[in-house]
């Protein structure tokens, strides 16, 4: 229903915020990913907003970017997982770092976020797999390319960190196929 709202920032008391659009004061939560990113009070600020409608209440949720925005729903749409537990995931977790951890199946990231137990985080990987939208990097940064890609995640899957596998995928050539980047990358790590 309320999609955007544009207008001044009038006050901040984490996790809301309240903003003012032409006379109306909207009082929005937000995660504290977007909380740090805003301007200062006085200033012009726009929020990409999930309007939640309970029984006991109307509540109004604001994300600077649409890929917070977009994985706040999919996270709503997880069953056990409130607004509330998605707000914390987001503010304990980058957009990036939920993808990753999905991706890897990483329950330990989750479970570091306040409220979230072995089993949520681990209901929240089985039912996130393939579901984060696709301009999200299951990696740090740049999403890895074919092969390199297929490589990276097999190194990840034997135990290796993340830096070690770009350490060793560097020194493979681009156009290397899976089976055989794999056993000159795990070469170059034994050394």
């Amino acid at each position: 229903m309320i999609g955007r709202l544009a207008g001044t920032l009038v006050a901040k008391a984490p996790p809301q915020v309240l903003l003012d659009v032409h006379g109306v004061g909207y009082e929005v939560d937000v995660p504290m990913s977007t909380f740090y990113n805003l301007p200062a009070l006085g200033e012009p600020g726009v929020l990409l907003t999930q309007f939640v409608v309970r029984e006991d209440a109307q509540l109004l949720f604001g994300f600077l970017t649409a890929g917070e925005r977009s994985t706040f729903r999919e996270l709503t749409r997880i069953s056990g997982v409130g607004p509330r537990t998605a707000l914390a995931i987001l503010s304990g977790l980058s957009v990036q770092e939920l993808a990753q951890a999905v991706a890897l199946q990483d329950g330990a990231r989750l479970v570091k976020v306040p409220g979230i137990g072995k089993k949520t985080a681990e209901r929240l990987l089985l039912e996130l797999k393939g579901r984060l939208a696709p301009e999200v990097a299951p990696a740090g940064g740049a999403p890895a390319a074919g092969a390199h890609g297929d490589i990276q995640q097999a190194l990840l899957a034997l135990g290796y960190n993340e830096r070690e596998a770009q350490a060793a995928l560097k020194a493979l050539s681009p156009g290397v196929g899976v089976a055989e980047g794999i056993k000159l990358a795990l070469k170059a790590l034994t050394r």
